[in-house]
């Protein structure tokens, strides 16, 4: 059995910079310890996970805990996610486990018995909220956790994100320079810490253009095709404000919203102008709409690697949070042809 000496000597590194390199150390360069876990793969190295429960009281295990099982449209997605976080983990030695709630506990209690089993060494946060009780819970019983995304401050706390704010100002920003004056937001679910970083980059923009964020523009609410479409026949629809423009928090809402106006009789964008967020969503394709969907990217897919780089480090670190703890992924934007100046009415 490959031991931790072996890839020393292998490496021509020390024990603990091999030690370090496989819990993902910030101090330890990117290089080194993918050219570690690549040497590990290759040469079968294994933890000895007794052996460190009993040297560090830890289980070398960490964990994602879902509130229930995902909706039949996130199948691709949870698999992508699950795969490679365990993929990514298991590089570096370590073991993930996915633990799926009953929807009826109470969320604090899962992470509570969790804790004191002694089963997990640390967490991976997603969807956080407005003040999460996870992460009260959390820091109070002093666990390590990694968020994907971010709450209010303050930020000490390893996390991956992109500028929410900035993705939803961008957007609207790009609808008022094609003169738009009635811009609607289809944003994700109420609570949500990057929905309401999104209405403020959409409320900003507004203001920067001297114009009035109208409450019945802006919904919140899941981030599904259905809502898209439900969103869009309540806004286009008899009596609705029948807004110019729409900014739509993902492809699935763009989607929902696109197939809604066009059963209305309404084009895109001869008399709605469309934009969206794109995650790269599996299975969706914003050039594959018809027309091509505006939209600011950032694949969910680049985030994975990062977050398990930061999972595996969470038990051990000791150093102060710093830039390479704390991820802000790129973000591009892709014009196409689903924006155009307002009709005239």
């Amino acid at each position: 059995m490959t031991t931790l000496r072996d890839l020393s000597r292998h490496l021509g590194l020390s024990v603990t910079q091999v030690s370090r390199a496989l819990n993902g150390h910030a101090d330890v360069a990117a290089e080194t310890r993918d050219r570690v876990a690549a040497a590990a793969a290759a040469l079968g190295y294994q933890p000895n996970l007794s052996a460190r429960r009993l040297a560090t009281g830890r289980s070398g295990m960490l964990g994602l805990v879902l509130p229930d099982r995902p909706r039949a449209e996130e199948d691709s997605l949870f698999v992508q996610i699950v795969g490679t976080l365990s993929q990514h983990l298991s590089r570096v030695g370590r073991l993930f486990v996915l633990h799926i709630a009953d929807p009826g506990e109470d969320v604090v209690d899962v992470y509570r018995r969790l804790i004191g089993a002694g089963a997990l060494d640390g967490f991976l946060l997603l969807e956080p909220t407005l003040r999460d009780r996870r992460v009260a819970f959390l820091r109070e019983a002093r666990v390590p956790f990694v968020i994907h995304g971010r709450i209010e401050e303050p930020h000490d706390y390893p996390f991956y994100d992109i500028d929410n704010r900035g993705v939803a100002e961008r957007l609207t920003r790009l609808l008022v320079s094609a003169g738009h004056r009635q811009i609607a937001f289809l944003n994700g679910p109420k609570g949500m810490t990057y929905a309401e970083s999104r209405r403020q980059g959409w409320k900003a923009a507004l203001a920067a253009a001297g114009l009035p964020a109208d409450p019945a523009l802006h919904r919140f609410g899941p981030m599904t095709e259905g809502e898209g479409l439900l969103a869009a026949v309540a806004l286009w629809g008899p009596g609705g404000p029948r807004p110019t423009a729409l900014v739509c928090g993902n492809t699935r809402l763009a989607a929902g919203a696109m197939r809604a106006l066009r059963a209305m009789g309404l084009g895109v964008p001869r008399d709605v102008s469309v934009v969206a967020h794109d995650d790269a969503l599996p299975g969706l394709r914003a050039e594959a709409f018809d027309p091509p969907l505006t939209a600011t990217r950032s694949p969910l897919a680049d985030g994975w690697p990062h977050l398990a780089r930061l999972l595996a480090a969470a038990p051990e670190r000791q150093e102060a949070i710093g830039p390479d703890l704390q991820v802000v992924g790129s973000v591009r934007l892709d014009l196409r042809g689903s924006v155009a100046p307002p009709r005239r009415r």
